[in-house]
């Protein structure tokens, strides 16, 4: 896998990164129904939105424990799920990928794995045996570092009543590749712009 440095971006302010995946959730995830779990609990504000000030590993780690001990004594109608944003730490999606073993490791020595999961999202995010510039990476590909706290009995609610769940991934390939990298490229880099400027055009 190959490393793209192309998508560095300058560290946003709190309230712009939370402003900025919520653009992308809103144009990209709900847009092309990528995720079915995504839409209630973004319609209903049931998604916390936590912006970390992590420069490194060790203080993401210590983040990721308060958000997951947050999820866990917060009520489902209240919370939902959690999108742990990180701007300052990890950006090269490598180092991204070897720390999902230690958020994994976590979750496992708090004995909540069974409760909840993690998903992954990266502007820079690569599947193995892709391109760079392949339109599939951007099913997890966000406007910055993140981690997506998720409750495992949401999860199963959801996929027990959703046909053919194990579709998912094939179909939002095909969506991707009819799109085209250009196009989702060039949305998910106008998320990324203050509001003034998108609104100018």
């Amino acid at each position: 896998m190959t490393r793209d440095t192309n998508t560095a971006h300058p560290r946003p302010e709190p309230a712009d990164a939370v402003a900025q995946t919520r653009c992308w959730i809103e144009r990209v995830v709900l847009a092309h129904n990528l995720c079915p779990f995504a839409r209630s609990p973004f319609e209903a504000d049931r998604i916390r939105y936590m912006v970390s000030d992590a420069r490194g590993a060790e203080d993401l780690l210590g983040d990721l424990r308060e958000a997951v001990l947050h999820l866990h004594n917060s009520p489902a109608a209240d919370t939902e799920t959690t999108l742990l944003i990180h701007p300052g730490a990890l950006l090269d999606f490598l180092d991204y990928n070897d720390f999902l073993d230690l958020a994994d490791a976590l979750i496992e020595d708090l004995g909540l794995s069974d409760e909840y999961q993690i998903a992954s999202f990266h502007p820079d995010y690569q599947f193995a045996g892709t391109r760079p510039q392949d339109a599939e990476n951007y099913t997890n590909r966000s406007p910055h570092p993140m981690l997506h706290l998720l409750r495992q009995s949401s999860l199963s609610a959801v996929l027990d009543r959703y046909p053919d769940p194990e579709a998912i991934p094939e179909r939002n390939i095909e969506i991707l590749r009819a799109l085209g990298g250009e196009r989702l490229r060039s949305t998910l880099a106008g998320c990324r712009l203050p509001a003034d400027k998108e609104a100018d055009g």
